[in-house]
């Protein structure tokens, strides 16, 4: 027995299947998913007060923003979306047109319910911009992927190797900062948030979310 590694955590790693580098090829022949479930925009208080009542019931939400492209040198622009995805719906925060700041910083500084995304990093310090709170429990799918030896960690790749999926790009650059969204960006922004947290309930059924007997690892969110 090596007594250096006595009391250590294992190091565990993804199968191989889950490593290697997909081609655009091997990708594109993968079926499209979108989120097909149920997608509240929360437009009035009373939709935000019911919101939080039923994020608090959550164990893991799926968490994204979207903001408004910028094409110019020095342009910048705060997040104008805000969604989570949870067990029985997305929830979308339209962050341009109400202040959802006490309902976002509820979910965001609570220690029992996981937030997991990828890149989360730059969406809370573009939130941070907006509002003040302090983040607890935050899973960063990429930071854990790769930590445990993924080759590619953005949430397409990450979809595709874990889930056997192909999620579309196609409402990326639109225009998140609009007075109404069109059904195909509702639709994008509920399936990134949706796939997130079934990503992390993927890494969860392979054991690489966290820490026996501990909190899971939520610091990584570089």
């Amino acid at each position: 027995m090596n007594s250096a590694n006595s009391g250590s955590e294992p190091d565990l790693r993804l199968p191989e299947a889950y490593r290697r580098s997909l081609s655009p090829e091997e990708i594109n022949a993968l079926p499209i998913r979108r989120y097909e479930g149920e997608v509240r925009l929360l437009e009035e208080p009373r939709d935000l007060e019911r919101a939080i009542v039923e994020l608090r019931e959550e164990r893991v939400v799926g968490f994204d923003t979207e903001t408004r492209p910028a094409f110019r040198v020095g342009e910048s622009y705060l997040p104008s979306l805000a969604q989570v995805a949870g067990a029985r719906a997305v929830y979308l925060f339209p962050l341009m047109r109400h202040d959802c700041s006490h309902a976002l910083r509820e979910l965001l500084s609570s220690a029992h319910v996981v937030k997991a995304g990828v890149g989360l990093a730059d969406d809370l310090k573009s939130l941070k911009k907006s509002f003040e709170f302090h983040e607890r429990a935050i899973a960063d799918l990429g930071a854990i992927a790769k930590r445990h030896g993924a080759a590619k960690t953005g949430v397409r790749a990450l979809a595709a190797l874990l889930l056997g999926i192909r999620i579309p790009k196609g409402a990326k650059t639109s225009n998140w900062a609009a007075r109404r969204l069109s059904p195909q960006q509702i639709t994008y922004a509920a399936t990134d948030a949706w796939v997130c947290r079934e990503l992390y309930l993927r890494f969860e059924a392979l054991g690489l979310t966290g820490k026996s007997g501990s909190e899971p690892d939520f610091r990584t969110i570089g």
